[in-house]
């Protein structure tokens, strides 16, 4: 972290803005597996909080959270619960891809961040941002930046007034390695300027 954070602070005057401002952000961490990329799956285009509750919710269905359990619930039993139809057939095609032997999660932690997105990215209701954020949070992954992300694409917005999707690519190649860091601190300004305290 310290090593990142010198890195960035060398690139880009905007790190020095935002740790001034707000401080060093926590880094969040999840456990690798199932429950994490279907919490994400709950969490695509819905706030944190919200998708937690549902997550709960199935946890306390599902205690041992096993795929097979996953993909036998019907769509009534998840709709009962708060999943959309849209999210429960992205939680059942992931267990499926899992019961039949198309993933391993527990594999992904010795493969490079681009295996990992190849295998992700074949199941359906999982995209890039998923896989980003699983990357990140889960596998410690030290160069993802997540241009799916409304609040880092606002955040590049506001700060760099950059408004173009490639531009922005093209700007944050100078972040690299520590794109993840950098993705960190976004989120850090972006949630703190607005008086707001996530628990990953």
């Amino acid at each position: 972290m310290q090593e990142a954070v010198k890195y960035l602070l060398e690139k880009d005057n905007i790190f020095n803005h935002i740790i001034d401002k707000y401080g060093l952000p926590m880094i969040p961490k999840r456990p690798q597996g199932l429950e994490t990329l279907v919490l994400l799956i709950l969490e695509q285009q819905v706030s944190i909080d919200s998708a937690k509750a549902t997550f709960l919710k199935l946890k306390a269905k599902e205690i041992n959270f096993q795929p097979e359990s996953l993909f036998a619930f019907s769509d009534e039993e998840y709709r009962n619960i708060g999943v959309s139809c849209q999210k429960t057939s992205y939680i059942k095609a992931l267990s499926h891809s899992i019961i039949n032997n198309q993933i391993d999660i527990e594999s992904f932690a010795t493969k490079s961040a681009q295996q990992v997105r190849e295998e992700l990215i074949k199941i359906k209701g999982i995209g890039n941002w998923t896989i980003d954020v699983y990357l990140m949070f889960s596998l410690q992954a030290p160069d993802i930046i997540p241009l799916g992300d409304i609040a880092v694409v606002n955040t590049i917005k506001e700060l760099l007034d950059i408004h173009d999707k490639q531009e922005m690519e093209i700007y944050v190649s100078k972040w690299s390695p520590y794109r993840s860091v950098a993705t960190f601190l976004l989120w850090h300004y972006y949630l703190q300027k607005r008086n707001r305290t996530i628990t990953y």
